[in-house]
């Protein structure tokens, strides 16, 4: 469970929201601009509160009140998060192995190899283990960024509009298969999206956002019906 009560002012724009995020699936839909993005920062660790606070699974990982955490911390994986961005971030002197595999200890060479294969596999992407980063596409990019960030087993995993580079059909198939395999190993999963289409695909709980508010938090068929009703009537219409 994700436990949020914070405010952020960055520049004219706030973002202040209290509320928790208990279900395994977090879609979090708004606008461009509304404040998802900076919201998953703040959860990483990459960006800090002006006031509030942050638990992860019960454990505060930004006090305001207090005065912990008074800097970012210098990578998620420090609070047990897994991370991917929008543009992948892929270190490109390492080969597509090393970087699956950068995030993962207490494994030996053995282990560590067959966790970067179940990865790539999981991710479809098993055939770009030989080429390097450079290599890539920025779709292929993104599902090494994905396989990465899985490889250590985060107990939270945040995505920041990590399969946009991919066409919808491709899109759906990751997901649905990404959130299977989530949900087997307990890991509760927050998705920052503006496509209302990822979040009734999946059939996720909703947080939407407005104008840096929360503006209604449920189950996606209820939060997005609006959405939903005008994705059909705009099949309907071709």
């Amino acid at each position: 469970m994700v436990e949020l009560q914070l405010k952020a002012k960055r520049g004219v724009f706030q973002l202040e929201i209290e509320c928790s995020l208990k279900s395994h699936w977090t879609v979090v839909f708004g606008p461009s601009g509304a404040g998802k993005s900076t919201l998953l920062r703040l959860i990483a660790g990459l960006d800090l509160p002006d006031a509030g606070r942050i638990a992860i699974h019960g454990q505060y990982v930004t006090n305001a009140a207090i005065g912990l955490n008074l800097r970012p911390g210098p990578h998620p994986g420090q609070r047990g998060v897994g991370l991917v961005a929008q543009y992948s971030a892929l270190f490109p002197h390492l080969s597509i192995a090393s970087n699956v595999g950068y995030g993962i200890s207490g494994q030996d060479r053995k282990q560590h190899a067959i966790r970067v294969d179940e990865m790539l596999d999981l991710l479809g992407a098993s055939h770009l283990i030989r080429r390097s980063p450079r290599q890539l596409s920025g779709g292929e990019a993104q599902r090494i960024s994905l396989a990465r960030a899985l490889a250590p087993t985060p107990r939270l995993l945040l995505l920041d509009e990590p399969l946009s580079a991919l066409d919808a059909d491709a899109r759906d198939q990751i997901l649905t298969r990404l959130q299977s395999w989530l949900e087997e190993r307990k890991i509760q999963t927050i998705l920052v999206t503006h496509d209302a289409a990822d979040a009734l695909a999946t059939e996720a709980e909703v947080a939407l956002l407005h104008e840096g508010k929360l503006a209604a938090l449920g189950p996606a068929s209820v939060v997005l019906a609006a959405e939903r009703n005008r994705l059909l009537a705009r099949l309907q219409s071709k």
